[in-house]
């Protein structure tokens, strides 16, 4: 235990946000719409095979979207069949990524037609830059190609195109070898002429005929499904990423000493949490100078089952539990954060073995802030943000807020036998 136990947490109050809500109720039914408009009966011949592309991120409803489009062109009469599509993510491995797609629910089995995984690539050409453009054996080697991918802020840099379909044509696509190569690049270019260089020559060669763009509300829903032809992807892209800015979720307050996730992985962000939400995107533990929300502190407790011990992002956080560490594949970890080139986002924070010591200990590190006045958020990841635990620091402020629904009275932090949180009675904790 701490060697100072006298400091305890302020309490907790837990509050609902209000955020807009687009969203799509029948998933299937829109993505077979929005294919449909592309007329791709014009495009792809009875027998011919499809590659379509499946990422590495937690994308809600995306093994139903996976499932539609196989539908789709099997009603074309085509052969479609899934390609994991994804840099180092898995280990790095075939099997690692069939894997991580089989966790979202897109098995053969679901989707009706079959996975082919490979970190094999073809280097299709070179760049006017000379940058080797990298591409998945089994995706080049199909007929057509569908890109499908959600759109939303990159993790660390803006510009009118950020992560999504184009995106995933260099990362997704050019598998380890593509990722290794191009973020080597950064090192020289810039990501949006990278992009735009090794797009252009994945569009051109590459026999891609459709993308489906997906837009996440702030509740981790489905607010917009948009098949898009090739050579829209970049005009497109650009409206969609403002769709997803303005519906992103974030936290309720700008300001916060103490920042208590739950869980990192990457299928809640290619960063672990989200550096759009923490206030992290340019610098690991602090925020820019106009950048919001401004987070002294961040505690995190564990990483989600679904990342597979991948916890890269974990060296933006300045404390976590030891069991958080125990349940890290530092291997595969490195891996990661080596071709993504943030290579302090594999750093260890400081652990300790319960969930009372690591806030003892943050408390102790948030300046001259008293901590009765800490302001505290608690939540359980970047991408589910609905509801949040506050402490009293924001009682007042809150109250005032016509975007927030105060759901309790402030409460003290239980803990159990061991030290560790009890979860309140709505859930944050109990993973």
């Amino acid at each position: 235990m701490s060697a100072i136990t006298a400091i305890s947490a302020p309490p907790m109050f837990r509050v609902r946000q209000v955020f807009e809500r687009p969203r799509i109720q029948d998933i299937e039914a829109e993505v077979h719409t929005q294919l449909a408009r592309l007329r791709l009966d014009a495009k792809v011949q009875p027998g011919q095979t499809v590659a379509i592309t499946a990422g590495s991120r937690g994308i809600a409803n995306i093994h139903l979207v996976m499932r539609a489009t196989v539908a789709h062109f099997q009603k074309l009469g085509a052969k479609p069949f899934i390609v994991p599509a994804m840099g180092s993510h898995g280990g790095g491995t075939a099997a690692g990524q069939r894997a991580i797609v089989e966790g979202y629910g897109i098995t053969e089995e679901f989707v009706g037609c079959p996975i082919r995984a490979t970190m094999e690539t073809v280097v299709v050409c070179r760049t006017q830059e000379g940058i080797p453009v990298h591409f998945d054996r089994f995706a080049f080697e199909a007929d057509h190609v569908v890109v499908c991918g959600r759109v939303k802020p990159h993790t660390n840099f803006v510009g009118e195109i950020e992560s999504g379909l184009m995106k995933m044509m260099l990362i997704g696509l050019g598998k380890h070898e593509g990722a290794k190569i191009y973020h080597r690049a950064i090192q020289d270019y810039s990501f949006p002429q990278i992009l735009q260089s090794v797009a252009g020559e994945v569009l051109t060669r590459c026999r891609i005929v459709a993308g489906i763009g997906i837009v996440e509300n702030g509740y981790d829903e489905t607010a917009l499904i948009e098949a898009v032809a090739p050579e829209h992807f970049e005009a497109r892209e650009k409206q969609l990423l403002l769709n997803a800015r303005k519906w992103m979720p974030k936290l309720p307050f700008e300001r916060v000493d103490i920042l208590l996730i739950d869980e990192i992985g990457k299928n809640i962000s290619g960063a672990g949490m989200d550096t759009n939400v923490v206030g992290r995107k340019f610098y690991d533990h602090r925020a820019a100078e106009d950048e919001f929300p401004k987070v002294k502190r961040i505690a995190i407790r564990g990483l989600t089952p679904e990342t597979h011990g991948n916890a890269a992002g974990i060296g933006m956080a300045e404390f976590c539990t030891t069991r958080t560490i125990r349940q890290v594949d530092w291997h595969i970890t490195k891996i990661n954060c080596l071709t993504g080139g943030h290579i302090t986002g594999a750093a260890a924070p400081a652990d300790y073995e319960t969930d009372r010591e690591v806030l003892e200990m943050a408390l102790q590190a948030i300046g001259l802030v008293e901590p009765p006045e800490a302001k505290v958020l608690w939540i359980r990841n970047t991408l589910h943000l609905a509801e949040v635990e506050c402490s009293v620091a924001y009682w007042e402020d809150a109250r005032q807020r016509d975007d927030l629904e105060i759901l309790t009275d402030p409460r003290e932090l239980q803990y159990d036998a061991k030290g560790d949180l009890i979860p309140f009675e709505s859930g944050l904790g109990a993973h």
